[in-house]
């Protein structure tokens, strides 16, 4: 408090002020000294709490205040104002009413009672205009060469140390100069220690003079010299803690650091979320580590030819579990993406529902395929997504190209998407729907970091917590990124997934000595949308490639049709672009372009 600053580096000026109020004519100036003798050579009566001292009465524009500080804590004041020949009309005499206490309080004096009267009592109209931290009393003196101003001031003690101290701005400004200012405090105890300063607002320069009413220290007095315009004279006065009560009227205020300190609460309370968060965070690695614990105890099983012998005599394709190249990308990585549709296309193809035709290539244009529907073959009843796709490809007609896909395809293929996204519910390799849990977990992350924001906005507005707030937005993102981990597979979805990657790295090192030789398109052909998901198509369809022109009489496959130019060799650059032709039309789609 920047009261008590000045006081106590006033210290050793008071005593020497107090020293040499105790000599003789000390202060005769300003103060008269009652304890001197008459002039008929009888002593004075002694200094008591109701003397006032009579100076400046005759200067122009002097000011003597008298303070009397009574037992409940209420500062009564009756402020004499002399301007002699020169009056003014109006005068206005500032009061602060709040400064600064600390980091986190203002300190607030409440001044009420507000009269004025001139020399001779009769009233003088008073008008006030209150501001953030000051009040400005304005007395319609009319001429008059006196005014009497009379009001009361509460907040104005507080205990410091071992004593109550009176800290006041005794003046906070004048519409004029003043050539002097008298203050004099009463109180019912006498005063212990006295400090001032005067000058503009803030000032810590020592006033003109003060001492504590002579060598009986009754009271204290201060004296100023030529405040100007808006100059103040702040007043600290020490005495027994039992002269009055000691509570100053305090209103908190808003600071960034005060509003997150750090506190051994606001620490616990944001250790403790953290833990919390920790421990999620940690469920949500051992979820996750389910796949990895799959992987160790199970790929191997889905790491071979997924080839299994028939009544016939002859090898039928039988991969892990069953699973089929879209589902395959969408356990992987839990999305339903593009090459996963891409996939699917190319896998029915294999399969009999449908035959790509690479179009004769005219001029400087595109590469275009056309689609041809076929009967549905008596050996493969396509699952609910896989019909989905075959409507959104062909919608009521046996063929289309590539380059006509349009709108409806469009439109068909969310619903292509969530179809395959409940096909991982049905099968038991998700306990809900993968999408639909990481959107929930993620909503939840966002509303929880949000959340996290308006509560720390709260708490810096009316506490010292905001601290413990942030905890609550680290959890909230934290929620938000773990989304993507949320969607946890079961414990047979995680077997599934373990046994695909298996298979995966069974393709990326089989040759084709591994089939037979009569037996490798088919196998290979059944391969290639597998090699697609696993990103190993240009192998797969290079060994394809050279299968059938070892085994096939023409230079088609059963599945691929190309231009008459078109020979087996060119398969690998077929297939390659045109997986990255339906990609591209699949990417381009509203449901899928952020996917792609």
């Amino acid at each position: 408090m920047w009261g008590v600053r000045f006081a106590r580096s006033a210290v050793v000026a008071t005593v020497g002020l107090s020293l040499l109020a105790s000599l003789p004519g000390a202060a005769a100036a300003h103060v008269p000294n009652r304890s001197a003798a008459n002039g008929d050579g009888t002593p004075a009566e002694p200094e008591t709490h109701a003397s006032v001292p009579s100076v400046g009465e005759d200067d122009a524009n002097s000011n003597r205040i008298y303070l009397m500080l009574d037992s409940d804590g209420t500062l009564h004041a009756e402020e004499t104002l002399f301007f002699g020949a020169g009056a003014p009309e109006e005068f206005t005499r500032t009061f602060v009413v709040r400064h600064p206490y600390d980091t986190d309080h203002d300190r607030l004096y409440e001044v009420s009672g507000i009269t004025a009267r001139d020399g001779d009592g009769e009233p003088v109209a008073v008008r006030t205009d209150a501001g953030a931290d000051t009040l400005d009393v304005t007395m319609e003196t009319g001429g008059s060469d006196t005014v009497v101003l009379n009001y009361e001031v509460g907040g104005t003690t507080s205990r410091i140390g071992r004593q109550l101290e009176l800290e006041w701005v005794a003046v906070g400004g004048y519409s004029s100069p003043v050539g002097s200012t008298t203050v004099e405090v009463d109180a019912p105890l006498p005063p212990l220690a006295l400090s001032c300063a005067a000058g503009e607002p803030r000032s810590s320069i020592y006033c003109t003079s003060s001492d504590m009413g002579g060598h009986q220290a009754l009271i204290a007095r201060f004296l100023q010299a030529d405040l100007e315009v808006g100059q103040t004279l702040s007043i600290v006065v020490g005495y027994p803690p039992e002269t009055a009560p000691g509570e100053p009227v305090l209103e908190r205020t808003w600071s960034l650091p005060s509003a997150f300190a750090i506190t051994p609460a606001t620490s616990g309370v944001f250790g403790l979320l953290l833990i919390v968060l920790i421990g999620g965070l940690l469920v949500l690695i051992r979820v996750r580590g389910r796949d990895e614990r799959a992987l160790r105890n199970e790929a191997a099983l889905g790491d071979h030819a997924p080839l299994a012998g028939s009544d016939e005599g002859t090898l039928r394709f039988r991969p892990p579990n069953g699973v089929h190249p879209g589902q395959i990308g969408t356990l992987i990585d839990e999305q339903a993406d593009v090459v996963d549709i891409t996939a699917t296309v190319v896998d029915l193809a294999v399969k009999g529902h449908l035959v790509i035709e690479e179009l004769p290539h005219e001029g400087f244009t595109s590469v275009d395929w056309r689609l041809v529907r076929q009967p549905p073959p008596p050996d493969d009843e396509p699952r609910r997504y896989e019909r989905l796709l075959l409507d959104a490809l062909f919608h009521n007609r046996d063929e289309v190209r590539l380059s006509e896909l349009g709108d409806t395809f469009a439109t068909r293929l969310g619903d292509v998407r969530d179809e395959l996204y409940r096909d991982m519910v049905r099968l038991k390799w998700f306990a809900r729907r993968p999408n639909v849990e990481r959107n929930r977990w993620t909503v939840l992350g966002i509303v929880l970091t949000a959340l996290g924001v308006l509560l720390t906005v709260l708490l810096a507005l009316y506490t010292h917590a905001a601290f413990t707030g942030l905890a609550v937005i680290i959890a909230g993102a934290a929620v938000t990124v773990g989304a993507q981990y949320m969607p946890a597979k079961t414990r047979l979805g995680s077997a599934v997934f373990a046994h695909t990657l298996g298979f995966r790295a069974y393709l990326h090192r089989a040759d084709a000595d591994d089939v037979p030789f009569s037996q490798r398109v088919p196998l290979f052909s059944r391969y290639l949308p597998y090699a697609i998901i696993f990103d190993t198509v240009e192998r797969w369809a290079q060994i394809l490639a050279t299968a059938g022109s070892a085994e096939l009489d023409g230079d088609d496959l059963p599945w691929y049709h190309g231009p008459e130019e078109w020979r087996l060799n060119d398969f690998a650059d077929s297939i390659r672009t045109f997986t990255l032709t339906l990609s591209g039309v699949i990417s381009n789609t509203r449901q899928f372009r952020t996917l792609s």
